[in-house]
């Protein structure tokens, strides 16, 4: 061989100090609609909660219109559509106005739900309706991202796979389920929405009007509440036909997730959750 030429079993043995490990970038998301149609193709399958025995005595939460799209960057790699980062194609090439593409309410009324003591007690079961109509159950044992950055790539990876699974177990951490959510609930649930245009209660009276006294009480229905994630705008009938009325907490206009630790809170208090 050359002086001074280094044999192939030197160069895979010599440490490279300046090397550092970096994660496998995200791979490219499909639309919503292609979600939707790879969906469509698979065979119905059973919820990722399993068969537990206080799954019929969830309050059950559909966070409603949350603004969860992609978009392709300069790289060809696929981000979260939002106001921040992409104000400009918001404007240009969407033609929409981009204080509508708030996806972190969405993770803010994750993090409020997945944290309180309710969900810690088993006795939550959260789903994410998209403005695109893509249906996402979360198990109750994940743990969101806290920053946004890291949640919006989970977002991305989704999309793009149609579920997240643990790397230790296997347990499927969130999925993209099939339309319409009514056919998820269970039979009998009562069907609630929240709006600052219903009808005023307080947190308290809300609690002790609509839901059951004892969370394994078999007497009384299950009970879902239907919250908007979305920057303006309302829950409806029209999107949502089973809602049985439309209920507000406050005098007074309230953050997505100001109005889950209320909603949550009374109720916790009720079942004698602490």
């Amino acid at each position: 061989s050359a002086v001074g030429a280094i044999s192939s079993e030197e160069v895979t043995t010599q440490p490279n100090k300046k090397q550092r490990t970096v994660p496998p970038p995200l791979e490219i998301a499909p639309t919503a609609d292609a979600a939707n149609s790879a969906i469509q193709k698979q065979s119905a399958s059973a919820s990722i909660i399993g068969n537990t025995s206080n799954k019929s005595n969830r309050l059950i939460v559909l966070l409603d219109q949350a603004k969860l799209e992609t978009i392709k960057n300069r790289k060809g790699n696929y981000e979260l559509l939002n106001c921040d980062d992409h104000r400009d194609i918001c404007k240009k090439k969407l033609k929409k106005d981009p204080k509508e593409f708030r996806p972190d309410i969405c993770h803010q009324e994750l993090l409020a739900l997945l944290d309180s003591p309710l969900n810690k007690a088993g006795l939550l079961q959260v789903f994410i309706r998209t403005s695109r109509n893509v249906l996402i159950e979360l198990h109750p044992s994940i743990r969101i991202p806290r920053t946004y950055k890291r949640f919006a790539g989970l977002m991305v990876q989704l999309l793009h796979k149609m579920k997240i699974k643990a790397s230790d177990n296997g347990t499927t951490l969130m999925k993209v389920i099939k339309n319409p959510f009514s056919q998820h609930l269970p039979v009998g649930t009562r069907v609630y929405g929240m709006s600052c245009k219903g009808l005023l209660y307080s947190p308290h009276n809300l609690a002790k009007q609509l839901v059951p006294l004892e969370p394994n009480s078999e007497e009384q229905s299950q009970v879902c509440f239907i919250i908007g994630a979305m920057a303006a705008g309302h829950v409806t009938t029209e999107d949502h036909p089973y809602i049985e009325k439309m209920f507000s907490i406050s005098e007074y206009p309230l953050s997505g997730a100001s109005a889950i630790n209320r909603i949550l809170g009374s109720i916790e208090h009720q079942w004698g959750i602490v």
